[in-house]
């Protein structure tokens, strides 16, 4: 089975193709013919070394989303899956080999079906960055009617909350560079102010009183409080807690808990199919180009997901 990893932690030149066995479904898992990885920023941590686990063995399989289709069932799943299915599906690679791989075993809780029309390539855009959005916004906990800021709102994390917040019926302020403005208004953010180190301080000429939640996407961390009304609550990436003052709570968001929660899975295959949801592809390329992958995304400025095949 090939596979896309590193041996040795280092910069995307480490990243090498491999030979690795096939795994087989055990009880409760699905196997999934990978057809499409999305290449995301946690990926180059664990490609890095930033965030394997200490007493984890090489080789590492980075990669936290999948799509293609089912090949195995185990015993015990009854997730209305069949073999044959085209699905997609969020990885843990703490708890097995990630997603840049032909073949993925996946707790069933992990995988719904692909978006009708999709292609796997657009479906493996969604898991990762999809779930996080979606558990953004729930620690959050904001009512219909209330507001919220995003930064990084052109990033993929940012883009879904800015259409999932919309969805939930909130109010949405999010910040963009001059060339990406038009993209996030298109994206439905209701106002949209210049990023950067004055945007809590715009964010306040428009909302005197200060937004009900902020989704800290950009990871610009402290300093986003100043934008956040007395008692709201900020949601922050990477394990980001802060100190919270004026009874602001920053609220860490940590994807991995939501790895089986399948029903919010298939709710934004849902979203997807009703047009609430766009999946953004930047490129794709085949997995003998990861390296490449990993090049283009720490030079920043990309506006979708880059996807390897499979």
């Amino acid at each position: 089975m090939k596979a896309v990893g590193v041996t040795e932690f280092g910069g995307p030149d480490a990243l090498q193709i491999l030979d690795l066995p096939a795994p087989e479904a055990g009880p409760g898992e699905i196997r999934i013919r990978v057809h499409a990885a999305a290449v995301n920023a946690t990926d180059t941590l664990l490609r890095s070394g930033f965030v394997a686990a200490p007493d984890s063995k090489p080789p590492y399989i980075p990669g936290m989303d999948a799509a293609g289709v089912v090949e195995q069932i185990g015993e015990g799943v009854s997730a209305g899956l069949q073999v044959g299915d085209h699905v997609m599906a969020n990885v843990v690679p703490s708890e097995t080999h990630g997603a840049y791989a032909e073949q993925i075993v996946v707790p069933a809780e992990s995988v719904a079906k692909v978006p009708a029309g999709a292609t796997d390539e657009e479906a493996a855009s969604l898991p990762m960055n999809g779930l996080t959005a979606r558990m953004a916004l729930d620690l959050l906990g904001l009512a219909p009617g209330e507001t919220v800021a995003v930064t990084g709102g052109a990033g993929a994390v940012g883009g879904y909350v800015i259409q999932l917040a919309k969805a939930d019926g909130l109010r949405v302020v999010a910040d963009a560079a001059p060339h990406d403005e038009q993209l996030v208004r298109e994206l439905g953010a209701d106002i949209v102010l210049p990023r950067g180190p004055e945007f809590p301080k715009k964010v306040r000429a428009e909302v005197p009183e200060g937004v009900d939640g902020l989704v800290d996407g950009a990871l610009l961390g402290e300093s986003t409080a100043p934008a956040v009304r007395d008692g709201g609550r900020i949601a922050t990436l990477r394990g980001f807690k802060g100190i919270g003052e004026r009874g602001v709570s920053f609220e860490p968001v940590f994807v991995p808990g939501y790895a089986r929660e399948q029903a919010k899975l298939d709710r934004l295959r849902q979203q997807v199919e009703d047009g609430q949801v766009t999946l953004r592809i930047a490129k794709v390329l085949p997995a003998e180009q990861a390296m490449e992958a990993h090049r283009i995304l720490s030079e920043g400025g990309v506006r979708g997901r880059l996807i390897l095949t499979f």
